[in-house]
């Protein structure tokens, strides 16, 4: 058992305490992190004149021919260590010897595990940013179009007023943006370095944590040496923030799992994002909408999880800490594959314009605009829902739409319905009209998708 500890104890660990205890099978993905990490530190301990240039050099050396081996196959990062930072190690000492006990001068696994982590979670925060970018660019691009492709816009998911396609795929890109803005807010939160923090009370080491945080990319080096290897609130933080790329996922395959269906028939989803029935041949199955649905429980189990972890924990660090990243691992890794997956669905999907439209007709969306047209006739408003509620009522015991209606059986309602009623409840009216800022006319989504054009474009 490859230990950076013993001195103290005199027997050796059970093997199941051991197992228990180790964190190898899942920090092993943090080598790339570790050794980056070890190498800052080493730099900056030549610096400081507490290694030589030789054993700087010498150092440096043993540690890439470490990750060029994992990398190649070489070198086998296996359950015989403890974790990660025992792995890089002990090998090191195995390469170069003696000079290799002296990386750790000034450094604590308490430091090292917590700086691991911020880079690997760093690094992802970005990868997660990049797909939610593409999601974006297929959203505009799907926004541009459909302008002029009409939908019925639903409340309680009821028909209720007609809007187009362009507009409700809109409200989506605002959710996505958010995300990315969110994970934007949380790199700047989370970047400062924790190395040099030592256990949790620094080092009497005349450590620069300024120059390491340099080299690894952060801002600066974090102010208190106790919270630096405690907080993982960053951790908690892109948890959330993926908790929330995933409900917006979700709402989002939720609809095109219903657009999908037999009853709706908005959309078609390509052969390559959808499965067949064992048994039943004539079914086409939006799984990958479904999975991505699904999968969003997972991701909120690890928020759930990790604010659980940390909620009773003293300072400064504690083992239970270490739960941190098996939870986290898999939710990156869910949120990682779900948006390019369903940014491929959606970007082959084909949509029925035609059954959009006639579903909008066929659904009084227009219910509204026959108010509002009476009401420009002088009707007062609340006397005008009461007509229309009741022609509504109508038109459902005749299996018709008011714009099927004829002028003569509109006037039995009100006495106000002229010829030019017709024009300003037909779809393309109901929907162009409606101009205010955000809304789905033309002119304010020709504006949106120019605001959104210029913040991708950033």
């Amino acid at each position: 058992m490859a230990q950076l500890w013993g001195g103290r104890f005199t027997k050796e660990t059970e093997q199941a305490v051991y197992d228990f205890n180790a964190s190898i099978l899942f920090d092993r993905r943090l080598i790339h992190q570790d050794i980056a990490g070890s190498i800052a530190h080493c730099t900056m301990l030549c610096k400081q004149g507490i290694l030589t240039e030789q054993e700087r050099d010498s150092i440096i050396e043993g540690l890439k021919g470490i990750e060029k081996d994992t990398e190649s196959g070489i070198l086998a990062i296996t359950s015989a260590y403890e974790d990660i930072h025992s792995f890089v190690e002990a090998n090191l000492i195995d390469r170069i010897g003696d000079t290799g006990k002296k990386l750790h001068t000034g450094r604590s696994r308490n430091d090292q595990v917590a700086l691991d982590m911020r880079l690997y979670v760093k690094e992802q925060v970005l990868a997660t940013d990049t797909l939610l970018k593409e999601l974006l660019e297929t959203l505009l691009h799907l926004m541009e179009e459909h302008l002029d492709t009409y939908m019925p816009g639903f409340t309680h998911l009821q028909k209720a007023q007609p809007t187009s396609l362009s507009h409700h795929l809109g409200a989506y890109f605002e959710m996505f943006r958010r995300d990315r803005e969110r994970l934007q807010d949380l790199c700047r939160r989370m970047d400062y370095s924790p190395l040099g923090a030592g256990a949790f009370a620094g080092t009497t080491y005349p450590l620069d944590r300024e120059y390491t945080a340099s080299l690894l990319g952060f801002s600066g080096a974090t102010l208190n040496s106790m919270d630096s290897v405690s907080d993982r609130d960053y951790v908690i933080e892109y948890l959330g923030a993926l908790s929330l790329i995933m409900m917006h996922l979700s709402r989002f395959s939720e609809e095109m799992i219903l657009w999908n269906s037999n009853e709706y028939r908005f959309v078609e989803i390509d052969d390559a994002y959808s499965t067949g029935s064992s048994i039943m041949p004539q079914k086409k199955n939006p799984d990958i909408a479904e999975l991505v649905r699904g999968k969003t429980g997972r991701v909120y189990g690890a928020l759930m999880s990790m604010l659980t972890t940390m909620k009773g924990i003293p300072l400064a660090y504690n083992k239970d800490m270490q739960e941190d990243k098996e939870m986290t691992f898999d939710a990156i890794d869910t949120v990682n594959s779900c948006i390019p997956l369903f940014n491929g669905m959606l970007r082959t999907t084909s949509f029925r314009k035609d059954v959009m439209e006639k579903s909008a007709m066929k659904g009084f969306t227009n219910a509204t605009d026959a108010a509002d047209y009476l009401v420009l006739k002088g009707v007062p408003f609340r006397d005008a829902h009461g007509i229309i509620g009741r022609l509504v009522l109508y038109c459902l015991s005749k299996e018709k739409s008011i714009d099927e209606l004829s002028l003569e059986e509109l006037k039995t309602f009100d006495p106000h319905f002229e010829e030019d009623v017709f024009d300003a409840i037909s779809l393309e009216t109901c929907v162009e009209k409606r101009l205010t800022k955000g809304a789905p006319g033309r002119k304010a989504m020709e504006e949106e998708i120019r605001v959104s054009r210029a913040y991708l474009e950033q």
